[in-house]
């Protein structure tokens, strides 16, 4: 053990233990008002997250991201690659050159992805409860899409509905209920 430490490469426990034991603040800037290193390196850490989920993205995401061609080019190029070491390495080199780029606008177009998603999830969710409540029978559902949606013709919803009923109650495809689904999307459009 004394002769890894002397060779100056440190073992994982010698690491540990000066970590552990460091007087140093490792969450506070210096007097001068200048981040610490360890700061520094949460924020390159932070940077490199920020392109690994970018990385988890498909090219054509990616590509409308609205960042410089070069980085596109270099998370591509990290994305194409399939062993372990080159994707550390491409990835940290990708983290690297977030550097001098504000990562801001990245982190906005992330957010819209996953949260438009969501909403579209929600909205998708809210038109088969529509659906189901209209081939149960509930009228009131009608009156509430047709409050939210004056332009919606109510004779054709009704129509579609009686009949995704009468599908379902013959055990027939649902024909009706995929085109009460489809004029109800339009409406919510």
């Amino acid at each position: 053990m004394d002769d890894a430490a002397n060779s100056g490469r440190l073992l994982p426990f010698t690491i540990i233990k000066k970590i552990m034991y460091d007087n140093e603040d490792l969450y506070q800037e210096d007097e001068t008002g200048v981040p610490s290193r360890s700061q520094k390196k949460r924020e390159m850490i932070a940077l490199q997250r920020l392109a690994e989920r970018l990385m988890k993205l498909s090219p054509e995401l990616i590509k409308k991201c609205g960042l410089p061609d070069y980085f596109i080019e270099e998370v591509l190029d990290a994305k194409s690659i399939t062993a372990h070491e080159g994707k550390r390495r491409q990835t940290q080199y990708v983290g690297k050159l977030m550097r001098d780029l504000d990562p801001q606008p990245l982190l906005n177009f992330l957010e819209d992805i996953e949260f438009g998603n969501r909403t579209d999830n929600a909205r998708f969710q809210s038109i088969e409860k529509w659906r189901d409540g209209l081939v149960a029978g509930d009228l009131s559902i009608l009156d509430e899409i047709m409050t939210a949606h004056p332009q919606a013709e109510r004779q054709r919803l009704a129509q579609l509905a009686r009949n995704a009923k009468k599908e379902k109650d013959k055990n027939k495809p649902p024909k009706s209920a995929r085109a009460l689904f489809k004029a109800l999307r339009e409406l919510s459009e």
